[in-house]
């Protein structure tokens, strides 16, 4: 008999024994271009990339030919979300398809709470505790994907836990460079710090390693399903490029223009105004290029159209704190914040089996969505132990509607970029935003109003009764953590940390702005060891 015939009749007997087969074919509209092939799935995540920081959003300065390429062939949600203004909740939120006061990560893994919060900081509130690995109850995608048969694989940043709560304990079969750490710990060049991927020369650029890894996971595995997980470092702080790209982008500010100034005050530290940094541009470039790679790859062994590819971000860009490095203008705020520029994100599923569908989707989505999405695009059957917040978004990849429902964030915490403990509710154009310092609510209206200037809560009442009613009984449900009071809170002290932030952190960026825009700036030595092509 036939080799071909008999491996197609072993896949047909384990498909009707795991229950997949029945759950794949209700539908032809979503079976993959081979019948008898299970759809590979490539989810790429970057970290701290905001939803202007693409070059089809509109940015002018920044260049994502290959992003573009994956929202020309694919579909954009245009308002799509991340579960978080910072990376661990909604990474979490990711992977178990839950809003972060469900699965109790509240904040990027490693900060401080509670009473340890207060000997270092001066805020009014205390920040709740909250958990530090995904609950050892919950079926992770990547375990609901590996029972469905698939081969999966993760690459770079983990920050969900150490050795005791790694990729390996949550459902991936192979794990390279995932760890504890948030950042990449030596920088993007090596020598770099990571226990779980090694570099293989001086001036290696870690964003190609990771794609390299990649390419070479879906190499071996190409005759099989797989679920490969792409989680860059990039662009997350410390942020460096090569002195290629450097002058490329230093060259390409001052053909556009450099402002006098760029940046202003926000409710606590400054924010960034403009794209204009040719260091964090370089690293956005290198991103790309290595996103590339991947899906130059899928094309040249034919998995392009079986592939389903996503690309998304854990939060938005970074405009406070940390390196200061992009503006998310005009949406408001940034990582951190709970304003749109801190958790509006690109948002694509290319799904190349579905033709006819839409390229352009208007309705609201959350990280918590991807979770039944894949698994229902994949034809896996989802039973998890924990209770989903997301919706399969395969109605609207076909062009039909779903039902509008609300969307959560709980954050009860204070971020390092400028961030307040909040909890927010979003039911369609309208956006509740609840402050645990004094109770207060902030209301906008997105659709007439997507930058957020006017909070319109107090010619609202209504709708300000009924979101906080449905954002209070979500957060009661769910056993949120709420942050407390500080006894300790000095008023006096607060006031003169914030004048120190607006009349010497603001000139001292201002000054490092033109410093990287200089012809005479001299970085990081070790951030040019890598010249040439290997970045």
């Amino acid at each position: 008999m036939d080799i071909r015939i008999i491996r197609m009749y072993k896949l047909f007997c384990f498909l009707c024994f795991t229950g997949v087969f029945f759950n794949a074919c209700k539908s032809k509209e979503l079976q993959p271009k081979v019948a008898s092939e299970k759809p590979n799935v490539v989810f790429i995540l970057a970290d701290d990339f905001g939803v202007n920081d693409v070059s089809y959003g509109g940015s002018k300065y920044y260049e994502t030919p290959n992003i573009d390429r994956i929202k020309k062939e694919g579909v954009e949600f245009t308002q799509g979300y991340a579960a978080c203004q910072v990376c661990s909740p909604s990474r979490a939120s990711l992977l178990t398809g839950q809003f972060t006061a469900n699965h109790g990560i509240t904040d990027w893994i490693g900060a401080d709470s509670g009473a340890q919060w207060a000997k270092n900081n001066n805020s009014k509130l205390l920040p709740s505790e909250y958990n530090h690995t995904i609950p050892e109850n919950t079926t992770t995608l990547a375990e609901a994907m590996k029972v469905g048969g698939y081969k999966t694989f993760f690459a770079g940043k983990w920050h969900l836990g150490d050795d005791a709560s790694s990729p390996e304990d949550n459902g991936f079969d192979i794990n390279k460079g995932g760890w504890e750490a948030g950042s990449p710990k030596g920088g993007y060049y090596a020598p770099w710090d990571n226990p779980k991927l090694d570099y293989k020369y001086i001036g290696e650029n870690l964003t190609m390693r990771l794609s390299r890894e990649t390419v070479n996971f879906i190499t071996e595995n190409k005759d099989k399903p797989f679920f490969a997980y792409l989680s860059f470092y990039a662009v997350h702080g410390p942020i460096e490029t090569t002195q290629e790209k450097w002058t490329k982008y230093r060259n390409k500010a001052e053909a556009q223009g450099i402002p006098d100034s760029g940046y202003k005050m926000e409710r606590v530290l400054p924010i960034r105004t403009v794209q204009d940094n040719p260091v964090y541009a370089g690293l956005v470039e290198s991103m790309d290029d290595a996103i590339g790679l991947v899906l130059d790859k899928l094309k040249e062994l034919h998995l392009d159209e079986n592939t389903i590819v996503v690309f998304t971000s854990d939060n938005g860009g970074v405009a406070s704190g940390d390196a200061f490095s992009t503006s998310n203008l005009p949406l408001r705020g940034g990582k951190g914040y709970q304003w749109e520029g801190g958790i509006r994100e690109p948002y694509l599923i290319k799904v190349p089996y579905l033709k006819n569908g839409p390229k352009k989707i208007n309705y609201p989505v959350s990280g918590v969505d991807f979770y039944p999405t894949l698994l229902d695009l994949a034809g896996v059957q989802n039973k998890p132990t924990q209770k989903i917040d997301g919706l399969s978004l395969v109605p609207l990849l076909k062009g039909k509607k779903i039902e509008i429902r609300p969307l959560f964030w709980h954050y009860p915490h204070y971020g390092n970029q400028g961030g307040e403990p909040v909890s927010i509710i979003r039911l369609e154009k309208w956006k509740l935003i609840h402050y645990w310092e004094d109770g207060h609510d902030e209301l906008y209206n997105l659709s007439s109003d997507p930058g957020e200037k006017q909070d319109i809560s107090k010619n609202n009442s209504t709708v300000v009764k009924k979101l906080r009613s449905d954002l209070d009984t979500f957060l009661a449900n769910s056993n949120a953590r709420i942050p407390q009071i500080n006894p300790d809170y000095n008023d006096q002290l607060a006031k003169e940390q914030y004048a120190n932030r607006k009349n010497i952190m603001l000139h001292n960026l201002e000054k490092q702005r033109k410093d990287f825009l200089s012809k005479d700036f001299q970085p990081n030595a070790s951030w040019y060891d890598s010249k040439g092509t290997n970045d």
